[in-house]
């Protein structure tokens, strides 16, 4: 599958956190807003986002009444320079009543100035906090729906194998083996704080090293990052304001438990212009995850499901916008390799405009097949941000004709843990034990957990 990139229409937007000065970033999202604006509130429509034509319709007279207030400036400005210069040359003619005169006018001038100013930078300040509620237009490719039941079926791969008929969720299996103490979980933190023991911590740590060398094998290179980040990365990333409310925040220090590696990772290149030559760039990193989960409760949350504090490992690249596409089919290859290596039955989905997320342009999740829960669970999603977090961080590229534009910057789950763990504890159970995936085995150093 090929698909061509239009970033065009992607709209980007730097909000820097209060305490540092705030501006538009790319001007050209708002020509685009006004020249394009059918298309744009199309695309908004497809992506489910509410108040599109009212939120566009704000951004393009605020912005109105930016150029007015400038142009008006500038034209007063330049009245002001005049009138200064004749009043020296008045006062050198010694016609010091003239030059009188001429001076309460100038300080008119200067006033008026100063008022524009506060109304052009006011003008300003609204264009950007608007612009910022605006998500990641979806791609032409991208279909529609509102709900996860929308999602298009891309691709399968795996089988679903035989159980036995006393089939355990992961869940019993984990207490039954002495793998992960939930309960314990609770004890030392709460809900979603799982402890892994024994022969369960060997295998998170097995599978995590696995990921890891898979992915410097196919030429990422390997980071280690913070798990705090400053909410300049946060709102770099998209993370901030969109998802603020799911982020774990420290206010002593105004820093923030990252949700992914993704965040830290990206903001490598924050600000900075990188040479064509040298894309694409391929990073991964491994690191715990922090997510609230606000209101995530019932059945279908129980176990690994849906934990507050996860591991995973994660694949980033940055691009050229003509090859990003390719990119994202190459990340996509990827995730579905280290799925067949662990022989996992799983699932490709082309996410739906309304179940995608606020910064994406196109997003694919895997999902596994749970056979003991007899449902299929996320364990990644791969996605184009074409150049929406590039603008708010800055992130740009130099090509050979030394042209200046923006990068595409994408990443993926490769993979998440808790529930490729569910998967593989609940499809592999025998009468006997739990079989490890032969891929594994060189990292676990067993074949079996019994």
């Amino acid at each position: 599958m090929s698909i061509r990139s239009d970033s065009r229409l992607s709209l980007l937007v730097t909000f820097v956190p209060e305490g540092n000065n705030t501006r538009i970033a790319d001007m050209l999202t708002i020509k685009v807003l006004g020249e394009q604006t059918s298309d744009v509130l199309r695309r908004l429509k497809k992506k489910c986002f509410n108040g599109g034509e009212e939120l566009v319709t704000k951004i393009l007279t605020q912005d109105k009444v930016r150029r007015e207030s400038q142009q008006a400036q500038d034209r007063v400005l330049a009245d002001l320079n005049r009138f200064s210069k004749e009043v020296g040359a008045l006062m050198k003619a010694g016609r010091k009543a003239e030059a009188g005169d001429l001076r309460q006018r100038v300080a008119l001038l200067k006033e008026e100035i100063k008022l524009l100013e506060e109304q052009r930078k006011t003008a300003e300040e609204e264009v950007t906090a608007l612009l910022v509620q605006l998500p990641n237009l979806p791609h032409e490719s991208v279909p529609e729906g509102q709900r996860a039941e929308d999602n298009m079926m891309e691709k399968t791969g795996g089988s679903i194998p035989p159980l036995p008929e006393d089939a355990l969720p992961h869940w019993e299996l984990a207490q039954k083996y002495n793998l992960i103490d939930f309960e314990l979980g609770v004890k030392i933190t709460g809900a979603g704080f799982p402890v892994y023991r024994g022969k369960g911590s060997q295998l998170q740590r097995a599978l995590v090293q696995f990921f890891l060398d898979r992915a410097v094998k196919a030429g990422y290179e390997e980071i280690q990052p913070p798990y705090v980040v400053n909410a300049a990365s946060g709102y770099g990333t998209g993370q901030l304001p969109d998802k603020e409310g799911q982020m774990y925040y420290i206010p002593e220090d105004g820093l923030y438990l990252i949700p992914t590696a993704e965040v830290p990772v990206t903001n490598i290149y924050r600000d900075v212009i990188l040479e064509e030559t040298n894309l694409p760039l391929r990073n991964v990193a491994y690191s715990a995850c922090f997510r609230r989960e606000a209101g995530s409760y019932g059945k279908d949350v129980r176990g690994l499901n849906r934990l507050h504090q996860f591991d995973k490992v994660e694949i980033v690249r940055v691009d050229t916008p003509e090859h990003s596409y390719a990119s994202l089919e190459e990340m996509c290859a990827h995730v579905e390799s280290l799925l067949t290596a662990l022989a996992l039955p799983w699932r490709k989905l082309r996410l739906c405009g309304g179940d995608m997320s606020f910064i994406s342009a196109l997003t694919f999740d895997y999902e596994v097949f749970s056979a003991a829960q007899q449902r299929w669970l996320e364990v990644s999603s791969v996605s184009n941000f074409e150049s929406f977090q590039a603008n708010r961080l800055h992130c740009r590229y130099r090509d050979k004709k030394r042209n200046i534009g923006l990068c595409h910057t994408l990443n993926g789950s490769a993979l998440a843990l808790p529930r490729v763990v569910a998967a593989l504890l609940e499809n592999n159970q025998t009468e006997k034990g739990i079989r490890i995936p032969e891929a594994i085995r060189p990292y676990t150093h067993f074949d079996s957990i019994c």
